[in-house]
């Protein structure tokens, strides 16, 4: 069984919502390499067990036979569920709870062979007589961008669907829509895409090339990176073969384009025979079959527009993107393909977590720099001055806990057990729950108003008589309620259904020989109290996990320290565009420049700081993730190990500091800073600089007076607290 990121089972949450509002079109925004069929098939499965009188149709464009892949996935994905396609419905209809893959150029093209007239009849007939039987119809309309034609519209309207979910990663402007945006932040987070897309990394100021040579100096750079990216993955133990995805133009010079490609890789051995060489054109197609296997012999793939839409191949790691004129959407679709990680994580290796394209096409440049905030970037070497620098850095090494574990239910327990003062008696803990307005009844209790209203507010809706309503158990009914109500309270604090009802049963029905258990019902009784109390549980459970519960010391036997020196060299990444490229020599790194990104603007001012301040020696900009850079570790609130690395190690008149930036102050007092770590963080560096003897602290910006301002004994989030002193008096 797949185990869903929380982004994605916080998508799902926000489908939920999208079906339940007076929206009929619901947009999915999700990044390519996001998972969106794993939402989208995990979303159906949870809608159909709630509303089981519905059928889900799938529609997909017409490249790369999409709907039979979909319906694949989901079959993968989802034990049991009743998908079908095309062929399948012309033979038995569509019944309930029905998952159906259609590709729309089968209903929508004029040419279509796919269907004869009586065909086309008989399927419209299908829809009728599912709609006679009480079947409610869901419409999935994937890679939207590419069907918003008048035809397209025409068999929407054959389902009378009351919900469109329409998904793409570049969707078409909706006026009135129910709008979701997955955050690119997110998926990179969680380890499924890369961290970054480099461009031309290390291209001479000055490329004097014309013609042929142009697309020879592009592969050379590509050829190069690739066999690094192979040698690196090799390092770490992954049997990857890193591939190149070079795009030609559509038409005109092409096919000379083509030529010029198969003889240079030729000249390197690396041909269509070998099996090194692959293609993917509508007239030509080489070395296909399994190429999306990570240690798949194609060292490189020629295509054209076929790469764009539907195509899953997480070992392409490099683009290079000839010259052509092509519209926004298909640019930004293209780019999604090398952006997959081949084992779904990073590697905690600033090359392999990165992607790279090499092109001279400066509009393609300018949309993938809009599109995936993609950044030039340039090889930086340490200087020698500080090869020998070394600091303690902290690595974790407990096993990770997933979401469903029991740890999370003793949390949980443990939270009720603090609340509420419960204690091993379980019916005492009824009794105490009872008091703080938890529902404990046989019956499922909903209530009505009555009375009369002048007014058509919400405040006198609510002073109206309030009368209880009680319902009989109906384990066939209300089981489907328990299911729906349980897979929200999930989903809201991002624990998928199968996790969730584990956790509920465990903690609340009785059982011999159970420990940490809240109450004792029997399984009516417990279908009754998660109906009757589902809004009290999400309230309590979401507390239970994000709630600030102090920080759990860490034994001394759970974190490693090992001395570590500042990475030799790094992939730098800036602005090319930036008016100001002054070096800041002060950096670590020679040849480090004031436009470097991505830098908070937190980070920028406190760059600026350093370079200006006479006392400043020399600082470092450390990374963000991996074993290179420096960490310290600490846990979160339902005790799992993370690593928090601050974003500066400074030299200041030869002291160590170590200073994490954050968001500031607004021009009125409002705190900026949004990350809820920081008081744990704070309190973690705090230890670690006393334990060593440095310096440090957390630096933040106050826009009213537009200083910096470090606090380096005991954090509060009150830009007037003594705690903040002024970071030019300090350091």
């Amino acid at each position: 069984m797949i185990e869903l990121a929380s982004f994605q089972i916080k998508a799902m949450d926000e489908l939920f919502d999208g079906m339940s509002s007076d929206k009929q079109d619901i947009v999915l925004k999700s990044p390519t390499g996001s998972g969106k069929t794993i939402i989208l098939t995990h979303f159906m499965k949870e809608y159909l067990l709630s509303y089981p009188q519905t059928v889900f149709v799938w529609l997909t464009p017409k490249k790369g036979g999409l709907e039979e892949q979909s319906k694949g996935k989901m079959d993968k994905y989802i034990h049991g569920s009743r998908t079908k396609l095309l062929a399948d419905i012309m033979v038995s209809g569509f019944e309930a709870d029905d998952v159906c893959f259609i590709n729309w150029e089968k209903l929508n093209s004029r040419n279509s062979k796919a269907l004869t007239d009586s065909e086309r009849t008989n399927f419209i007939e299908h829809i009728r007589n599912a709609q006679n039987n009480g079947l409610s119809f869901k419409i999935v309309v994937d890679e939207a961008h590419t069907n918003e034609t008048v035809r397209s519209n025409d068999i929407l309207e054959f389902f009378k669907a009351d919900k469109i979910i329409r998904c793409s990663a570049t969707p078409n402007n909706y006026t009135d829509a129910f709008f979701i945006e997955v955050p690119e932040s997110e998926v990179i987070a969680s380890g499924l895409i890369k961290k970054q897309i480099i461009i031309n990394q290390d291209f001479p100021q000055t490329i004097d090339v014309e013609g042929a040579d142009e697309i020879l100096f592009l592969l050379d750079k590509a050829l190069e990176k690739q066999i690094a990216l192979k040698s690196e993955f090799a390092r770490m133990d992954s049997d990857i073969n890193p591939l190149i995805v070079i795009q030609i133009p559509n038409a005109g010079s092409g096919e000379l384009m083509l030529d010029t490609i198969e003889r240079y890789f030729e000249n390197k051995a690396i041909t269509y025979e070998s099996g090194g060489l692959a293609v993917w054109l509508s007239d030509k197609k080489e070395n296909l079959e399994d190429i999306e296997d990570n240690n798949a012999k194609p060292i490189a793939v020629i295509v054209k527009q076929a790469v764009a839409t539907g195509w899953d191949c997480p070992r392409a790691c490099i683009l290079v993107k000839l010259r052509e004129n092509m519209n926004e959407t298909f640019e930004i679709q293209t780019i999604g393909r090398i952006r997959r990680m081949p084992e779904a994580k990073h590697y905690e290796n600033g090359i392999l977590d990165s992607a790279y394209l090499y092109t001279l096409d400066e509009r393609f440049i300018e949309e993938t720099k809009k599109a995936t905030n993609g950044l030039e970037a340039v090889t930086l070497y340490l200087k020698p001055e500080h090869k020998n620098f070394k600091i303690t850095s902290q690595f974790k090494t407990n096993v990770p806990f997933s979401r469903g574990s029991r740890e999370t239910r003793e949390i949980i327990y443990n939270f009720f057990k603090q609340k509420y003062n419960l204690d091993n008696d379980l019916a005492k803990n009824q009794t105490r729950l009872q008091t703080k307005d938890y529902v404990f009844n046989d019956k499922i209790v909903d209530y009505t108003r009555s009375g009369s209203v002048s007014m058509m507010t919400a405040e006198q809706f609510n002073d109206l008589n309030k009368i209880d309503v009680l319902q009989k158990l109906d384990t066939h009914k209300h089981g489907r309620e328990y299911h729906h109500y349980a897979a929200e309270i999930g989903r809201k604090i991002s624990i998928e259904y199968s996790y969730i009802n584990t956790i509920l049963r465990d903690l609340f029905i009785k059982k011999l020989g159970g420990r940490n258990r809240i109450v004792g019902l029997d399984i009516r009784q417990f279908y009754a109290f998660v109906i009757n109390n589902k809004d009290r549980l999400r309230h309590d459970l979401y507390e239970a996990l994000s709630a600030e519960l102090g920080q759990t010391a860490l034994k001394s036997n759970s974190i490693t320290e090992k001395e570590i020196g500042l990475p030799q060299e790094m992939i730098f990444t800036y602005d090319k565009t930036a008016k100001v490229q002054t070096v800041i020599g002060k950096n670590v790194y020679k040849g480090y420049l004031a436009s470097a990104e991505r830098r908070s603007t937190s980070e920028k001012l406190f760059e600026k700081f350093c370079e200006n301040n006479d006392n400043v020696e020399w600082f470092y900009k450390n990374g963000d993730k991996g074993e290179e850079y420096f960490a310290i570790v600490y846990e979160d609130n339902l005790g799992k190990q993370k690593s928090f690395y601050p974003d500066y190690i400074v030299c200041v008149k030869d002291k160590i500091w170590i200073v994490e930036t954050k968001g500031g102050w607004s021009g009125s007092g409002k705190s900026e800073d949004i990350d809820p770590f920081s008081p744990k963080k704070f309190d973690i560096l705090k230890k670690y600089l006393d334990k060593y003897g440095l310096q440090g602290g957390f630096v933040r910006q106050d826009k009213q007076s537009t200083e910096l301002f470090i606090c380096k004994d005991e954090y509060s989030d009150d830009s007037k607290n003594d705690k903040w002193e002024l970071l030019r008096e300090v350091m």
